[in-house]
């Protein structure tokens, strides 16, 4: 069997649904394919005839090991993948690699059905109907990327290059992807922050000068965490370290309105009013002060800004807070100095995105001072500086030009309405928006790497609207997401286990991702894709690589590491002389010190101290929307992965008995839960484990995209339902600010 019964000539129209049989593979689940041998479950879907690129020669027996990154999520666990007779049957984790320590995950386990799933994008397609249409046609790569580059130089002759809008997810390959944008020209690009992290990186840079500080769940004795669920987080090694803490018995408190897997693991779970927790650290700060619990050495040699902070807590009492949150005053008091006893080995959490509200940037703020309080910066079970974004040892370049200049505002507002939030974060919300609106001037194109905007982005319909609206869609991706399939050029990526990608560092070793097999179709890494795009753009002194082995090789130039020897390994250990001691401790803010009181936020007219602002609360009748993640999916791109469908097939809804009786619904019914901009149909999870005010809902699901059979229509997407509620601060969208109602179907 070669696999390609069914693949289209080229020029020939198709509908991408129809095109490939299913009803083989539909008929294998993870039960029986946990019984069967790899070659044996996967020799149906390998699409290669013996002896060809990725499969084994005729008559011969072949079974070897080799070392990768995972890219099941962001986080590139290290992989040791198995591989017998050209088929991948097994991967493992790589107990050399400190992200993952030799574990992978249920989505790293699943890898191998995203290599095989028969539902991946397997060659070039243009469209060849009506956006959504799924009509398409086989496109040559020289056509499809012929098709991309002219209508991105006929919209840079014709409006500038302003007028293209490039957006991708963080990947390895995504400096390369930046690389393109700017040699283009244009200012417009679009991430995944302001939907993520925004408010704590923001927060944790105006206070320590770094963005993002690691925790020493190791040494730590007391932990607070505000809405992030560890026990399901894709940062597979701080699960591990999270579930370790709690068996080897810190203390751990989860403010959360719903009782999650990590509250099920923690000390205490606090089920907090959502979009409050900002009153709970406000009030516990207010102890400190008031009992005089705080760390004053460390305070007064290392930070700037108290005595102002302090003014500013002084009517947040824990009787304040408990009329806000919903958390008793006692209880509150009682942590608070829990928190400081443990002190330095105590951390409130910095979290991802907390309580997920317009305050979110103030919580995390508050989260920042409440560690600087009881002085816990570089301390045994405290927070740990950074060694910036990536960290770890330096890597090569080639080089290359100067980029134009750009003197064309950004279409999301920063910095010119937006002044604190980098460049490089961006607000994509605002981009989509401003698609919509022709304000401040008219975006014309849009490309997109490995990232699905129609189902990530709040208010999905305008998402569609926006795409519909444009001159040019062109997506690169490894599976037909819902984005792709409103998009006119679609560039089919290799998989992770198939291409190389930019090399990454953890610690003190470098990394490297390697093809484990050929190419199963007609596929290629992003590098390729975006040097031979660079070409027919006129760019190609921006992608100064043959291929991208050269690529590596230049990246590995400071090391005394060659690139065969990287592939055998896996890794290799940078060793050099330990960092000279230096005097005192040293903040990248204006001041030098940790800023309590922020001088680029008072610069900008803003409070320069954390201070309260209240949250929007649902009318009567009506419920917050909650969304957060699962251990057994990634976002939004792994749901038509078999395996992992098998494990978690559908979303529910999670509501309370309370409203339920009120409505007469029942685990399992089908409901309708309608906001202000959208309304889906889903079965309900009646659980106490909620508030009677919240709804939850993980996100991912309620896919469009024909073309995924096994996610098609399975649950429902909370994307649209969610409003647009961006902080004027960081550009973080709100998520939770949302409100809905709900009645059975």
């Amino acid at each position: 069997m070669t696999g390609h019964e069914n693949v289209p000539e080229p020029g020939k129209i198709f509908a991408w649904n129809r095109l490939f049989s299913r009803r083989k593979f539909l008929g294998l689940g993870a039960a029986a394919a946990a019984t069967v041998a790899g070659e044996q479950l996967l020799s149906h879907l390998t699409p290669t005839a013996a002896g060809a690129p990725g499969s084994a020669t005729a008559g011969a027996s072949e079974e070897r090991e080799v070392f990768t990154l995972c890219e099941m999520c962001v986080w590139r666990c290290g992989v040791r993948a198995r591989v017998r007779n050209g088929v991948v049957v097994k991967l493992e984790g790589n107990p050399e690699h400190p992200g993952n320590r030799g574990k992978l995950c249920p989505r790293g386990n699943a890898g191998l059905q995203l290599l095989y799933d028969p539902d991946r994008l397997k060659f070039p397609m243009i469209r060849a109907g009506q956006r959504g249409s799924g009509l398409w046609r086989r496109a040559s790569w020289d056509e499809a990327l012929d098709y991309v580059a002219r209508k991105m130089k006929e919209l840079k002759e014709k409006y500038g290059p302003e007028s293209m809008v490039l957006s991708s997810t963080h990947n390895l390959s995504q400096p390369y992807f930046e690389n393109l944008l700017k040699a283009y020209g244009t200012p417009n690009y679009g991430t995944q922050r302001s939907l993520c992290f925004n408010s704590m990186t923001m927060a944790f840079l105006f206070t320590y000068g770094q963005a993002q500080p690691g925790t020493d769940y190791a040494k730590a004795k007391y932990m607070i965490f505000s809405g992030r669920n560890l026990a399901e987080s894709i940062s597979n090694i701080e699960t591990q370290d999270f579930i370790d803490m709690t068996a080897r018995g810190a203390k751990t408190v989860i403010l959360d309105p719903r009782f999650t897997r990590s509250a099920a693991k923690a000390t205490e779970w606090l089920p907090i009013r959502p979009g409050t927790d900002l009153a709970f650290y406000l009030a516990m700060a207010n102890v400190l002060v008031t009992e005089k619990l705080y760390d004053a050495d460390f305070v007064s040699k290392h930070t700037v800004g108290f005595e102002e902070f302090a003014k500013e807590v002084a009517p947040c009492t824990p009787e304040w807070a408990e009329v806000r949150c919903e958390i008793p005053a006692r209880t509150i008091r009682r942590i608070a100095r829990e928190f400081a006893d443990a002190a330095p080995a105590a951390i409130a959490h910095p979290n991802w995105r907390s309580s997920n509200f317009l305050n979110s940037f103030q919580t995390e703020r508050t989260i920042a001072v409440l560690n600087a309080m009881v002085g816990n910066w570089g301390a045994p079970g405290g927070l740990i500086p950074s060694e910036g974004e990536e960290g770890g040892p330096a890597l090569g370049s080639l080089p290359q030009p100067p980029y134009p200049p750009v003197t064309a505002m950004r279409l999301d507002g920063v910095p010119w309405k937006y002044p604190l939030v980098p460049l490089k974060y961006g607000i994509f919300q605002n981009i989509r928006d401003a698609i919509l609106s022709g304000q401040p001037y008219q975006a014309r194109g849009l490309l997109v790497s490995r990232q699905n905007p129609v189902l990530s982005l709040p208010e999905r319909q305008k998402t569609i609207n926006a795409l519909m609206k444009l001159d040019l869609v062109a997506v690169i991706d490894v599976i037909p997401n819902d984005t792709a399939y409103y998009a006119d050029v679609v560039l089919p990526e290799s998989s992770y286990l198939e291409r190389y990608d930019p090399l990454t560092a953890a610690g003190n070793r470098i990394f490297l991702r390697q093809p484990v097999i050929n190419p199963l179709y007609d596929t290629h890494s992003a590098l390729w894709i975006f040097k031979e795009l660079g070409n027919r753009l006129g760019l190609g002194a921006y992608f100064p690589y043959r291929n991208e082995e050269e690529l590596l090789a230049a990246q590995l130039s400071p090391h005394r590491v060659s690139l065969e020897e990287l592939k055998a390994e896996g890794f290799y250990e940078v060793t050099s002389k330990a960092d000279q001691p230096t005097e005192g401790q040293k903040f990248q803010t204006s001041s030098g010190k940790i800023e309590i009181a922020s001088s680029f936020l008072a610069q900008v007219g803003q409070k320069a101290v954390p201070t309260w602002q209240e949250p929007s609360a649902p009318p009567p009748g009506q419920f917050y929307l909650l969304s957060g993640k699962v251990a057994q999916h990634s976002q939004m791109g792994t749901q038509n992965n078999l395996w992992l469908h098998e494990l978690f097939p559908e979303n529910r809804a999670w509501i309370h008995p309370a409203p339920a009786r009120e409505r007469g619904i029942a685990d399992g019914d089908e409901i309708v839960i309608e906001s202000a901009v959208g309304k889906v149909r889903i079965r309900a999870y009646v659980t106490e484990g909620i508030r009677p005010d919240c709804l939850f809902m993980v996100p991912g699901f309620g896919h469009i995209a024909k073309a995924l059979r096994t996610a098609y229509g399975q649950g429902a997407s909370d994307s649209a339902l969610h409003q647009t509620f961006t902080d004027p601060v960081s550009g973080s969208q709100a998520l939770s600010q949302t409100f809905v109602t709900v009645v059975k179907a």
